[in-house]
């Protein structure tokens, strides 16, 4: 049985390894592209004329260097919308060893030529080298400095994150992590036709604790079963490599490389791994929103909405919850022969629809599953009217870890006071200005407004916090990879107050008896709220 401090302390692992796989290929290809040296020759610099003196796409350029301020390395500030960098004490020894993620960053790039389900051949080799590479700490000399050896360690567990992420997401979606394999000791000629190759990724999770090994077979230790259980808490940011494979694009090239793809499948984030890392956190969440939707489907029956809206359905999964949470624990549930609930789930991905159907199919529920837009609200509302003869305001609307994704527009709205937000924000390249988003997201709930008030609106949703705080509890949050995965993607996450702040302006309150926030701390980065 691990202790609570072996539980934090390989907590603080799993956060450093997602923090590995983002900050990798970013922190590199600013320096195979000179940025770095920039900065080392500016004691402070405006993200404006870094961009303008090296031809570099603005926005992308300032979440980069905010990921870079959310490890410690640079002082990361917003002054009348410029956005500044400054060096700090950390700055010059970890841009000295930015250079060590040269052979991982290639490994992910050249691994995107492969199967995206199997460990192959020849990136098997590469990763055995890498693997030795590791284990001898790069030939770092041992240094009597702790600071630098603090930052050597900090970049090392980077690189073993990039090593091990992938790596353990792959295993977790093939079924490695069976009870089979984790009751019992295993050969790798039982889970793999190339056992030798196999065995060398298992010889380097033994060396990093997660196995032991004897006489060829291999057994979970305490350790290894802590990471195999949380598996799919790498996956969300894995799911991301496709984008972060093309960072010299986004940097310094095409800033349009995601989307020009013709293909209705998504080229910068592997979709099914995405649902399947995000599906292992949802079951917090829903526990609270279990309570609202008991709340409310437990009023006397005339006074319940006629149904659920679930904008952004993904799988179905959400939905299918949520009629059988109504259904078993609920006053409607005793009676929807006379007041049948009418099920809805909207999606702007047509695959996800199909997914949806099949599975609301299999679980025996009845709903619609049509195409909508969160950003369209009107339209959603009038397909609704039109073909079902119901309205929009007469459904309990809820989605989770969607508003962030809405497609930007240009703003109409004006805000009461000025962004507080430290948040860096791109679409296609060019720099948004915090004001400018949150107008945005004003836009976005203003467009809602009318379609919600009667029943409410419950929401999931991601946010960043400051750099500042993310460098000072490293270890602590996921807060760097959320940044990078969302900042280059064109997703805009708010922090909490920021994004309460808008709802406020709209003439919208977050139900404080159901507002929740995880972690419940300053640094959480994750909301739920019953907004009214």
């Amino acid at each position: 049985m691990l202790t609570v401090a072996e539980k934090q302390l390989f907590r603080e692992e799993l956060f450093r390894h997602l923090d590995g796989i983002a900050v990798a290929p970013v922190a590199y290809s600013l320096l195979k592209n000179k940025v770095i040296d920039f900065l080392l020759s500016n004691k402070e610099s405006s993200i404006s004329h870094i961009a303008s003196l090296n031809n570099i796409n603005k926005g992308y350029l300032n979440v980069a260097l905010r990921i870079l301020s959310s490890q410690g390395w640079l002082d990361y500030k917003i002054n009348n919308n410029e956005v500044l960098v400054e060096l700090n004490k950390l700055s010059t020894i970890a841009f000295s060893h930015i250079h060590l993620y040269k052979d991982v960053v290639e490994l992910l790039e050249y691994s995107g030529k492969f199967h995206p389900r199997k460990f192959e051949l020849e990136p098997f080799h590469k990763l055995e080298q890498l693997f030795k590479k590791h284990k001898n700490r790069f030939d770092l000399p041992i240094s009597q400095n702790g600071t630098i050896t603090l930052i050597q360690n900090q970049i090392l567990k980077h690189i073993e994150g990039a090593l091990v992420g992938p790596t353990i997401v792959h295993l977790g979606m093939g079924g490695m992590f069976h009870k089979y394999f984790m009751e019992a000791s295993f050969s790798p000629e039982e889970y793999h036709k190339f056992p030798k190759s196999f065995d060398t990724i298992l010889s380097f999770l033994s060396y990093l604790g997660w196995f032991s090994k004897s006489n060829g077979n291999y057994t979970f230790t305490d350790k290894g079963l802590f990471f195999a259980k949380r598996a799919s808490a790498y996956g969300v940011t894995v799911s991301y490599i496709p984008m972060f494979r093309q960072m010299d694009s986004l940097l310094f090239g095409n800033p349009n490389i995601l989307w020009e793809s013709k293909s209705s499948i998504e080229t910068h984030v592997d979709r099914e791994m995405n649902v399947w890392g995000s599906g292992g956190a949802h079951a917090t969440y829903f526990k609270k929103i279990d309570e609202i939707i008991i709340s409310i489907f437990n009023k006397p029956l005339n006074q319940q909405p006629k149904g659920i809206l679930d904008m952004g359905c993904g799988n179905g999964a959400f939905l299918i919850h949520l009629f059988e949470v109504i259904a078993s624990k609920t006053l409607r549930g005793k009676h929807l022969d006379d007041y049948p609930l009418f099920l809805v789930g909207a999606d702007y991905n047509k695959a996800a629809l199909k997914v949806t159907r099949a599975n609301l199919i299999q679980a025996d529920i009845w709903a619609k599953v049509i195409w909508g837009d969160i950003s369209d609200p009107d339209l959603l509302q009038k397909n609704l009217k039109d073909d079902y003869a119901i309205e929009l305001k007469d459904l309990l609307s809820v989605r989770t870890f969607l508003d962030h994704n809405r497609i930007w527009s240009t703003p109409s709205s004006s805000i009461d006071a000025p962004s507080v937000s430290t948040g860096a924000f791109a679409y296609r390249g060019k720099r948004l200005n915090n004001d400018d988003v949150e107008r945005n997201l004003k836009d976005h709930f203003t467009k809602w407004k009318k379609h919600i008030t009667r029943y409410g609106l419950i929401i999931i949703e991601l946010h960043t916090i400051s750099p500042a705080l993310t460098a000072k509890n490293i270890g602590k949050t996921a807060a760097t990879a959320y940044d990078a995965t969302h900042g280059f993607s064109d997703q805009y996450i708010l922090e909490i107050d920021a994004f309460l702040k808008v709802l406020d302006e709209v003439g919208l309150q977050s139900d404080k008896k159901y507002f929740s926030k995880y972690p419940d701390s300053d640094l959480a980065t994750v909301s739920i709220n019953y907004i009214i």
